[in-house]
């Protein structure tokens, strides 16, 4: 067996790769090796009679060659067989026929293009460590808090640069409608999702979703973040209104006046973030009456019918706070849904008015999809919509003059009978 000669320092040719981020010396050391097999085995065909040694302590590599020792003149695969009087004169001078000699390789002696190759290779594995440990740091907080500096800005979307020099894309879609950036804004806004297509690693962040509010709220409530407070539902759309519920494990914590702060000193953060996003807080209840009348604030509720079962939800209202419930848009009721998870009809009390009919119960001769949209806007019931202007049916409810003019003649038909 040949002796052990000196070595070559090779790894120490690529001392640039160990100040890399986020690769580890021992993954760096698998890597070298892995990227010297990749070249030897370009070069003698198979790397599986080579063993590759590094060093990490002296920043060196060892490679050495295992060949077979046959007789002289038997050699057919000169990469894995080797003449014995050959490999007597290669310093193992006790070898014989059927063992195995070892011979040292000397991969500098292979020249200017082997150590390219080696070069070109060692990048290529680099890269995709590096690509592989970005994913996985930013796989692993998607839905965090992320700031980043606006780098570029276009149309579709606007390009952030971490602490790190990482890119985030912030995609037009996921941007409040107000928001305006320039080159140099530090923005804020939770990682949405980490894509990976052909290993190539794309941070998508996002200022609409519900988890920003969340997230923002943790930041400037520190009851959030202690976990004495938790946020048990988020309602928004984006740049204008938002409802939020929260509970409190501690019953000497008032939830709602821990989240807006001495006169409002912690929401007024969050809504100038939001670009004055109105943030209605809310004391969560698991009463799904309570619930539903605290999340249709302002307006204040006489009645609840709920079906559990379907998650639908029937709510009267007296006639002047119908529309404080529905809200601009219908966007309270709305949100009142999303936050709550019941479908809510909103009707006007009768109690005082009771020669005034249900909307419904015209459907064997109104089409369903009109009454709908005539309660959408507030009115549930035949005065209701008499009492509305024809032009304001046409314009809010989004109806034909043809349709809202047969509407009007069976209700007005209703109450001549």
């Amino acid at each position: 067996m040949a002796k052990k000669v000196e070595t070559v320092d090779m790894a120490d040719q690529f001392s640039e790769f160990k100040e890399l981020k986020n690769i580890d010396k021992t993954t760096m050391i698998s890597v070298l090796e892995e990227s010297f097999r990749s070249v030897i085995a370009k070069m003698f065909g198979s790397d599986e009679n080579f063993d590759v040694i590094m060093n990490p302590d002296k920043g060196d590599c060892e490679i050495y060659q295992n060949l077979e020792v046959v007789a002289d003149g038997e050699v057919e695969n000169p990469n894995q067989q080797i003449g014995l009087t050959d490999a007597r004169n290669d310093d193992d001078p006790d070898c014989e026929i059927g063992e195995e000699h070892t011979r040292k390789i000397d991969f500098a002696k292979f020249g200017r293009r082997a150590i390219l190759n080696l070069r070109q290779t060692l990048a290529s594995k680099i890269l995709d460590l590096q690509k592989d440990a970005i994913y996985n740091k930013f796989k692993d907080l998607e839905g965090d808090l992320v700031s980043g500096e606006v780098y570029q800005s276009w149309k579709r979307e606007a390009l952030l640069l971490d602490d790190e020099k990482n890119e985030l894309i912030l995609p037009k879609d996921q941007q409040i409608p107000t928001d305006n950036f320039h080159k140099g804004d530090t923005v804020r806004a939770v990682i949405h999702r980490v894509d990976n297509q052909n290993n190539n690693p794309k941070i998508i962040v996002s200022r609409t979703s519900d988890q920003f509010l969340r997230r923002l709220f943790e930041l400037e409530v520190p009851e959030i973040h202690d976990g004495l407070i938790v946020i048990r539902a988020v309602a928004r759309k984006p740049g204008e209104r938002a409802k939020i519920a929260v509970e409190s494990y501690d019953d000497r914590i008032d939830p709602v006046g821990a989240c807006v702060g001495v006169k409002g000193s912690r929401i007024h953060g969050i809504v100038r973030e939001l670009r004055n996003e109105n943030i209605d807080v809310i004391n969560y209840t698991s009463d799904p009456v309570l619930f539903i009348q605290r999340a249709l604030s302002p307006a204040k509720i006489t009645t609840i019918r709920i079906d559990e079962e379907t998650k639908h939800a029937e709510v009267f209202l007296r006639p002047d706070e119908v529309s404080l419930a529905i809200g601009r848009g219908g966007l309270n009721i709305k949100l009142a849904s999303e936050l709550t998870g019941y479908t809510i009809d909103v009707y006007r009390d009768l109690d005082n008015e009771e020669d005034d009919v249900y909307l419904d119960r015209f459907n064997d001769e109104i089409d369903q999809w009109v009454i709908d949209a005539l309660k959408a806007i507030g009115c549930a019931t035949a005065k209701a919509v008499l009492n509305t202007p024809r032009q304001d049916l046409i314009d809010k409810a989004d109806l034909e003059e043809d349709t809202v003019d047969e509407v009007l003649a069976i209700l007005r038909a209703e109450f001549e009978d």
